[in-house]
């Protein structure tokens, strides 16, 4: 009998056969998790995909108990890599579509002309710009905080800015960016989890990211007033735009390539080929203004290696020693591992057990939406890993958003809105410690000025119970009967 026959029989008797999952059950696996977790990252500073693989075993181990057969949970751990398929192969294709805007000039152009709106009479709102503008070229909040942030906390300081008041925009700009990037893992994580695309899930997280991004504008603008007339040292960017241009061709027309990506997204086209128009204009118009420095085989390179960057400048060669499927693949077998857990939780009913108890008090779409921004936030404390936050809450809650006719975006959107964010205002996150090791500043003393971060999940629960973006499965908005039950609590 083909395993296929034995999943099918096993899945029409297991319930005759198997022991009802409890909520104890769920939380002796999550309890021995975060253990896990917090030993791998705490104690040992070591990635977290070993622990999630306990996390694996153990779920597996309780299954057992449970009563179901091996051939069911190697199925469940495979059903849950099959739902990350579509998000494992957009990270590999964006992985080369990095390579090929790095070493075509793409990238180094966009963080060159962010670096040309610093202006020490609104240092603060440009420093949020810049690394708006990094976070948004790379796809990575930790490396631009790392390099663009390094050097803007040192213009900073010499402006006689507070550090926690120079970290708060530094940090506000790289989130946005990640959170906003299709290059970023965790922007193209959340829509797997969820259930949508990439290119919906950006264009669904517009209007509250834009919202929560112009006040955190304002906020900074009017902060920076009382710095305005202050000189400062910007002989750290004139270094690294001098660096840029020595290695790349700076040119406007290197612009076209996101251009076109954001195009893309706002005609509706699918994820991939997206991505892939990207791709192919990099890849025509870097050769055009790279000349020899860019050629076929360089190009071939990139998109498998990434690009090595040797400029002389550290904070640049940091920043755009980048791209390419290898560097990927972090995040691909940690999606992977995460998936064949959330799969064996899933599929085993003990996911379904702990948000049965949620669903007692989240009993409208609004309260759902405020139950996931919470569970993403106490991830983010309890597992300290940005994309378990994001993994694991959006495992638990997909088939809750689906049963109350919600668009999977929703979901996706409430996901980013807090797992993402949130990571950087926990101190013992891995996010946190980052900050703390690269910008020093210590989260207790930056959170109050990392406006996007803590602002970002309160817009987002604000516009849910105001219906705004609750979306339904089968059209734009939430039909006339849902927002009227939605009202009424029902």
């Amino acid at each position: 009998m083909s395993d296929k026959n034995k999943y099918e029989e096993i899945e029409v008797e297991k319930h005759k056969k198997t022991k009802e999952a409890k909520v104890i059950h769920a939380l002796i696996v999550f309890a021995i998790l975060i253990v896990c977790m917090a030993i791998s990252i705490i104690k040992y500073d070591v990635g977290v995909h070993s622990a999630m693989f306990i996390g694996v075993i153990i779920a597996a181990a309780v299954a057992l108990y449970l009563g179901y057969e091996w051939v069911f949970i190697e199925k469940s751990m495979k059903d849950g890599i099959y739902n990350a398929l579509p998000s494992i192969m957009i990270l590999m294709i964006v992985g080369i579509l990095v390579g090929v805007w790095v070493v075509g000039g793409v990238v180094p152009s966009m963080i060159y002309y962010g670096l040309k709106i610093l202006s020490p009479s609104i240092f603060l709102l440009a420093a949020l710009l810049v690394t708006s503008i990094t976070a948004l070229a790379t796809g990575t909040s930790w490396g631009s905080m790392g390099t663009m942030g390094l050097a803007l906390m040192g213009i900073g300081i010499g402006l006689g800015i507070p550090a926690p008041m120079c970290a708060g925009p530094i940090i506000s700009g790289a989130y946005f960016g990640d959170k906003m990037s299709p290059l970023s893992d965790t922007t193209n994580l959340a829509p797997a989890m969820a259930g949508t695309d990439v290119m919906t899930h950006i264009k669904f997280m517009m209007l509250p990211t834009g919202i929560a991004y112009g006040i955190s504008c304002i906020v900074y603008l009017i902060i920076g007033f009382s710095f305005a007339g202050s000189n400062a040292d910007m002989s750290a960017v004139d270094e690294m735009s001098s660096a840029l241009c020595e290695v790349f061709n700076i040119s406007p027309f290197l612009l076209l390539p996101p251009i076109i990506v954001i195009v893309a997204i706002a005609c509706k086209v699918p994820a991939i080929p997206g991505i892939i128009i990207g791709i192919l204009a990099g890849a025509i118009i870097g050769p055009v203004c790279q000349g020899a420095d860019c050629n076929f085989g360089m190009l071939l390179d990139a998109g498998y290696n990434g690009f090595t960057c040797e400029s002389g400048n550290a904070a640049i060669d940091d920043l755009l020693t980048t791209g390419g499927i290898t560097n990927m693949l972090y995040s691909v077998s940690l999606t992977m591992i995460a998936m064949m857990f959330g799969g064996i939780m899933e599929h085993t009913g003990m996911l379904e057990v702990l948000v049965k108890k949620i669903m007692k008090l989240a009993k409208t779409p609004a309260l759902m939406v405020l139950a996931t921004e919470i569970t993403c936030v106490l991830s983010n404390a309890t597992m300290p890993e940005q994309y378990i936050s994001i993994v694991v809450p959006g495992r638990m809650y997909a088939k809750s958003y689906e049963e109350m006719d919600l668009d999977p975006r929703t979901l996706s959107n409430a996901l980013e809105s807090s797992g993402t964010v949130t990571s950087a205002l926990v101190p013992w996150n891995t996010c946190g410690v980052f900050i703390l090791a690269t910008l020093g500043v210590h989260t207790g003393d930056y959170f109050i000025y990392a406006v996007f971060n803590w602002l970002m999940p309160i817009v987002t629960v604000a516009l849910a119970f105001a219906g705004i973006t609750l979306y339904h499965k089968n059209g734009y908005r939430l039909t006339k009967k849902q927002k009227k039950l939605h009202s009424q609590g029902e």
